[in-house]
């Protein structure tokens, strides 16, 4: 990914091409097919990985790949398009339409801060970015993975300690468009986002942390990123 960054294509493409043939398990071989198709060169050709990749992500089902599903069906709904086969584009079409913005993960849910709060508390959307601070955010965002809440909360506006909260949310959520298919296809950091409040049903004190230097990466990161905040 990095060599296709710096528009090293070739390169890119027998890094990806080894990933595909050394792949150990399902998730690795969808990944790998996703991006292999996007080297293809005719949409017969690109039609073949993305079903492959398709044929491993219905495999896995689960919330990790769940939200690559849209994407996948509308990329070969375009392939058949060019095909000239409007059955199978069609077919593929609605099948996007019935995964979008669809969320099944169950939980557990979590949100990361460096606010002092209480079991019963309610999280609300309208706060200030982390990242852009005179943004005003229109949702409030969780994670279902314990690990990316904690890195919220390192990189967290306030001088209090590191928290993070188990929450559920109080209506309906979304995945994160922020971050689902921007660099992985779906939504593997289950990342999601809602309108509505979340309430704080308890608290949690172990997760993997960030050691000084990763945090200090990621904040250069963030400081260098020109990218816009989907809000």
């Amino acid at each position: 990914m990095e060599m296709e960054g710096k528009g090293k294509t070739e390169e890119a493409y027998s890094l990806f091409l080894q990933a595909w043939n050394e792949a150990t398990n399902d998730f690795e071989k969808f990944l790998a097919a996703h991006y292999m198709s996007r080297y293809q060169k005719n949409s017969s050709d690109n039609l073949k990985w993305l079903e492959t990749a398709l044929q491993f992500a219905l495999k896995i089902n689960n919330a990790s790949v769940q939200s690559a599903f849209p994407a996948l069906y509308i990329n070969i709904a375009k392939c058949y398009e060019d095909l000239k086969d409007p059955d199978n584009a069609k077919k593929n079409y609605e099948l996007a339409i019935s995964y979008k913005n669809n969320p099944i993960d169950k939980g557990p849910f979590y949100h990361g801060t460096k606010a002092a709060l209480q079991t019963g508390d309610l999280l609300m959307a309208g706060g200030s970015s982390n990242y852009k601070p005179d943004l005003k955010m229109n949702h409030i965002y969780f994670t279902a993975l314990v690990n990316g809440a904690g890195l919220a909360a390192a990189l967290a506006k306030g001088a209090g300690r590191e928290r993070v909260y188990t929450v559920e949310p109080t209506g309906s959520f979304e995945n994160d468009p922020n971050v689902t298919d921007k660099k992985f296809p779906g939504n593997p950091t289950r990342s999601y986002r809602s309108t509505d409040p979340l309430k704080i049903v308890g608290e949690v004190t172990n997760w993997v942390k960030q050691t000084p230097e990763e945090l200090q990466n990621w904040q250069k990161k963030l400081a260098n990123s020109k990218r816009d905040i989907i809000n």
